[in-house]
């Protein structure tokens, strides 16, 4: 039977998740290969079909990995990759040429004149990723009504000359007003692809058609950035994969749906959240099956942890106006906020004398201390190894078995400052790492105006369902799910990922001067364009609205063509988001959208052959300074409703996770455990 497959390759494992038609899961997890991620991702594949129970292998409490053998028939290959995050993080895109509006090739040095950081003077936003010397300016204005000043074609000629003289790998093309009159940006970006064959041209009405100079401009660099990598990426991964039988690939998007290989290509910038994004729509998928849909959700995997928010059981998105390494990036995106407390972050003793873990990461290679690969660093892995967290006895993905002893070295390593012996440093590393994801989750719901106390909890990643309890009481957060397979979430979102594309336009219109028809024409063109994208999906249209005078705007859908029902659900939006709405005040439309939308096959999440209702014995570990004997518990195999107590050591597959005193959890139907304070 063929399978949908999802792989998400992270910093130190990589996840894959086989979807069979009627639902059922299987798990595979490998070290991650950092100087090639699809070595990584070939072994993953290799090893479906090695007779492992459908469960897969990994952390916590899998036994050896057989050889492979039959490899099991894969329909749909669905990627989440790191390829677009690790080049705008690492620097290492083409070289890029802009061109611009003559007086206007400072924009994007000049941003909004805001500061990197309000109370620091002394840090500086990150560099602008094309050189200014690289910067064209072109003889030509386009205006809110059309042509300033026209574009002659001996203009379009030295454009076309001085941006071959510069010998850029891609060039981005961005013109004042070009996303309400795009003619002069076409002209000259066809020119260029005509006189520059084979360099990616990207064009600002194309890759990003709404207002905003700034951050338009901004995403068009991106784009140009990126594309040469990641087509290039690409376009060898989907004959590899072909080479190996496998019928289509697809990549995850920002935005939580997939594009194909030709379609991620030319929109590269959209995959900058494409690992991440796979791992929120698996949480909405574990709300569902739950009955919980306002989640706030958190992925600590090996080199971050990623937090989002789930609202009425969808992802909630940022609205366009995130920024990936510093650098802003207008494009539709779930909302997330990315921070350096990884299971391989590295803790240290800073200049000032405190401890602080991360922004370095040990990665795949040498990975934490505790792996015995070489590295002597000590990480937030090595630390819940220390406290008993974790259980040495069990090998990891690709039989990484942990080395207590290495542990204690590298925790006890960090000397007096970090405490006087190794549990008390390990301690210390815990508390800073779960102060930052505490922070990172009050970021996307205490400041979005949402209260976490009427929220759950969802944890996962190989690390996160250890912290998931201590969080929730960070929080006042009464509920904590550990999702079925929570080590491999992100790869089962990919797996069971809809295929998705936005289709955006700019459109200033105040909202009372609009009538029906009105609405119904400024759609048409989205609406079809989206159709086409993907063929008999479902289309779903939203309006960017704000009060008049506002520099911020609400996305809310629109239901029918009556233009007062987009202001009723605007005040109703805007009232929850910022606490105030004022009718009566002029409103106005910005921004069209339409989303079209195929949704992929559910997982099936059960408890059928699970039978454990009782724990496997105990062990001693340390929570808050103090020893305390825990239950063990197989986490894959609880049967449903089975109830437990914390302490509790939860050992899987794929995660660990531990239950706190005072915590009580139950199996649901679904597989997923429900923890909650009595």
């Amino acid at each position: 039977m063929a399978v949908r497959a999802g792989v998400d390759v992270g910093g130190t494992f990589t996840d894959l998740v086989a979807l069979a038609a009627d639902g059922r899961i299987d798990v595979r997890k490998v070290v991650t290969t950092p100087e090639d991620p699809a070595v990584g991702m070939f072994r993953a594949l290799d090893e479906l079909g090695t007779g492992d129970g459908g469960r897969g292998t990994g952390g916590g409490g899998g036994g050896p990995v057989s050889p492979p053998s039959s490899p099991v028939p894969i329909d749909v290959l669905v990627h989440g990759t790191t390829i677009a995050t690790n080049t705008l993080l690492e620097r290492t895109g083409a070289r890029v040429a802009l061109v611009t509006t003559r007086g206007f090739e400072d924009v994007l040095w000049l941003r909004r004149q805001d500061r990197a950081a309000l109370y620091d003077l002394g840090r500086d936003h990150p560099p602008p990723l094309v050189a200014r010397r690289d910067v064209v300016g072109v003889a030509e204005r386009m205006g809110p009504e059309g042509v300033v000043e026209p574009l002659a074609d001996g203009e379009v000629a030295r454009v076309v000359a001085a941006v071959r003289a510069l010998a850029p790998e891609a060039v981005a093309v961005s013109f004042l007003f070009a996303f309400r009159h795009p003619e002069h940006e076409r002209c000259v970006a066809a020119a260029l692809r005509d006189g520059l064959p084979g360099v990616p041209i990207a064009a600002s009405h194309e890759v990003l058609p709404v207002f905003r100079e700034f951050e338009r401009t901004s995403t068009a660099t991106v784009e140009a950035y990126l594309r040469p990598r990641v087509s290039t990426y690409l376009a060898r991964l989907e004959g590899d994969l072909h080479g190996r039988g496998i019928g289509k690939l697809r990549i995850m998007a920002s935005s939580g749906g997939t594009l194909p290989p030709p379609a991620a290509a030319a929109r590269a910038a959209s995959l900058a959240l494409s690992g991440p994004a796979g791992g929120v729509v698996g949480a909405c998928l574990v709300g569902a099956a739950v009955g919980l849909l306002d989640l706030l959700t958190l992925d600590m995997g090996g080199t971050s942890a990623d937090a989002s928010l789930v609202t009425g059981g969808l992802a909630v998105s940022d609205g366009g106006g995130g920024a990936v390494a510093g650098i802003p990036l207008a494009l539709p995106a779930i909302l997330i906020e990315t921070v350096s407390a990884g299971g391989g972050s590295v803790a240290q003793i800073d200049e000032g004398g405190a401890l602080k873990v991360g922004p370095d990461s040990a990665g795949a290679v040498p990975g934490p201390a505790c792996y015995g690969r070489g590295g002597e660093r000590p990480t937030v892995t090595d630390a819940c190894l220390v406290l008993g967290w974790l259980d040495p006895a069990s090998p990891l993905a690709d039989e990484v078995r942990l080395d207590p002893a290495a542990a204690e070295r590298a925790v006890g390593g960090l000397g007096s400052a970090a405490g006087p012996d190794a549990p008390h440093a390990a301690a210390g590393i815990v508390a800073v790492a779960a102060a930052v994801m505490a922070r990172a989750l009050k970021r996307v719901s205490v400041a979005r105006g949402l209260d976490p106390r009427r929220m759950a909890l969802l944890p996962f990643g190989g690390a996160g369902p250890l912290f998931g309890c201590r969080l929730a009481d960070a929080l006042g957060m009464p509920q904590v799910v550990i999702p079925p397979h929570p080590g491999v979430l992100s790869a089962l979102g990919l797996a069971a990922a809809a295929e998705r594309v936005d289709v955006l336009a700019s459109f200033h219109r105040p909202l009372a001067a609009l009538q029906p028809p009105d609405l119904v024409e400024a759609f048409r063109p989205l609406l079809a364009a989206a159709a086409r994208e993907v063929p008999g999906g479902a289309l779903a249209r939203y309006a960017d609205c704000r009060f008049a005078g506002q520099g911020y705007e609400v996305t809310v859908p629109v239901a029918g063509d009556e233009p007062h029902r987009i202001g009723d659900a605007f005040l109703m939006a805007h009232r929850e988001r910022y606490g105030h709405a004022v009718s009566g005040r002029p409103v106005e439309i910005v921004n069209l959208r339409v989303v079209a939308l195929r949704e992929g096959s559910p997982p099936s999440f059960a408890t059928a052959g699970r039978t454990a209702r009782r724990a496997l014995g105990k062990r001693p570990i340390t929570l808050e300074g103090k020893r305390v004997t825990a239950s063990v518990w197989a986490l894959d195999e609880l049967a449903a409703g089975v109830r437990l107590d914390g302490p509790a050591v939860l050992a899987g597959r794929d995660a660990t996770a531990l239950v706190e005193p005072g915590w009580r959890g139950t199996v649901h139907p679904c597989g997923a455990l429900v923890l909650e304070r009595p």
